[in-house]
């Protein structure tokens, strides 16, 4: 209810009682008028009487003519002022009971609209009030759902307050997950970099005590200490290190070209495009750019042209995310084979990526697209990051991401792009 009809209705409600009062007023005068005119048509007609007692049964004719209604034949000329009376002369004899009554009225409307001021002041009161506890309740995080009284001028302002509160809670549970997930990741990577950081200070301790013992073995001139030393370089055995400290630098690298994008994303600063992709051209893409891991880790790849199928996302994120699906496969099952399919109707295009390794291990499936979550299959050099960037990706393009065993064995990726 709007505040100017709740006025409308206070005051509709106010001029009601003010009538009503007005009404009872105006009876109480008219039964007083009576019983005046009744005391002076008592007083004239016994004074009448009692001079000439032969006029009774005139004054009570004429009397029930006025009764009756026929007051117009009774009397053609004004006899009370042929005698020289007035209307104020018969004034004072009323005056004070006519103002008695018209103060008793005033009052009675007074005292009524009084009352009614007071109660809506009461009222206004106890919302207020109502309103103020609420938001200490607020203020001390021991909120409830706010309780409604009715439609007045303070159901909008409870309406709006309770969304200002709703609205500040789930900010603040946003924020604080936000932290508890910014705390997470940051002990995730330090985890993360510390294993590449530890490889690599052993790799370099392994080279120096080498270096070291060779001058030492070169200062003694001993003929076998000088053929051991010969022999560990034959073998390769600082190259070997410098390999171990390059694997662990581009592991690095991974890691932080991986971060940067996730923070991208969690900054909202990760600009998608909409154009319209084709699902054949995006696999065969993602696929070409890992052909060399494939051929490295003798893995086949099978993915066949079903017609043209057309999805709305970036096509380099998108195939970025593909890439970390198919790559998540591959480690799954080196030496084994990758299929892909897809299939479209009018809600979403589906898209199947799956392998003929050993699949996910049960407890695993929930939390695979976890970061730095890394499972019991997992590769060496994973860090746990591809397939929570692959779901950050796809989700943000209206699709979903899911993962699950095949029944004949193998693990299976099921992305779904939404039309709408």
């Amino acid at each position: 209810m709007s505040g100017k009809k709740n006025r409308l209705v206070t005051f509709g409600f106010v001029l009601s009682i003010s009538l009503l009062a007005c009404g009872v007023c105006v009876l109480l005068v008219s039964y007083h008028y009576s019983h005046l005119q009744f005391d002076l048509l008592n007083g004239i007609c016994g004074e009448v009487v009692e001079q000439a007692p032969e006029t009774r049964e005139i004054i009570s004719a004429a009397l029930k003519e006025y009764i009756g209604g026929n007051s117009d034949s009774v009397a053609e000329e004004n006899v009370l002022a042929a005698l020289g009376y007035g209307t104020s002369d018969f004034f004072e004899l009323t005056c004070g009971q006519n103002v008695l009554c018209a103060a008793v009225g005033s009052m009675t409307g007074s005292l009524l609209f009084i009352f009614t001021f007071m109660y809506r002041n009461k009222m206004e009161a106890r919302r207020i009030r109502a309103v103020a506890e609420y938001l200490e309740q607020v203020n001390t995080g021991k909120a409830v759902v706010l309780s409604t009284y009715g439609e007045d001028d303070f159901s909008k302002l409870e309406d709006e307050i309770y969304k200002t509160v709703t609205f500040l809670y789930q900010t603040k549970n946003l924020a604080v997950r936000i932290k508890n997930d910014f705390a997470e990741n940051l002990s995730n990577i330090a985890h993360q970099i510390k294993t590449p950081i530890t490889a690599i200070s052993l790799s370099v301790q392994m080279m120096k005590q080498n270096t070291v013992d060779k001058h030492v073995l070169c200062a003694d001139c001993e003929a076998a200490d000088l053929m051991a030393v010969r022999t560990m370089e034959t073998e390769g055995f600082p190259g070997k290190h410098l390999d171990q400290v390059e694997k662990q630098l581009l592991r690095l690298t991974h890691l932080e070209e991986a971060l940067l994008v996730l923070s991208r994303i969690d900054a909202g600063t990760l600009l998608l495009q909409k154009d319209k992709v084709d699902v054949f051209t995006l696999l065969v893409l993602a696929a070409d750019n890992l052909q060399e891991l494939f051929d490295s880790s003798c893995t086949s790849i099978n993915i066949p042209d079903l017609g043209e199928m057309l999805v709305v996302a970036d096509l380099d994120w998108t195939m970025e995310a593909v890439m970390n699906v198919m790559k998540n496969c591959m480690e799954h099952c080196p030496g084994g084979n990758l299929y892909c399919s897809y299939e479209q109707n009018p809600l979403y295009t589906e898209i199947l990526i799956g392998d003929d390794g050993e699949g996910f291990a049960i407890e695993d499936i929930p939390h695979l697209f976890e970061r730095f979550y890394r499972g019991k299959n997992a590769s060496e050099g994973g860090i746990g990051i591809g397939l929570a960037l692959a779901k950050e990706i796809i989700e943000r393009e209206n699709g979903t991401i899911r993962a699950k065993n095949k029944p004949d064995g193998g693990a299976l990726f099921e992305i779904c792009f939404y039309s709408h």
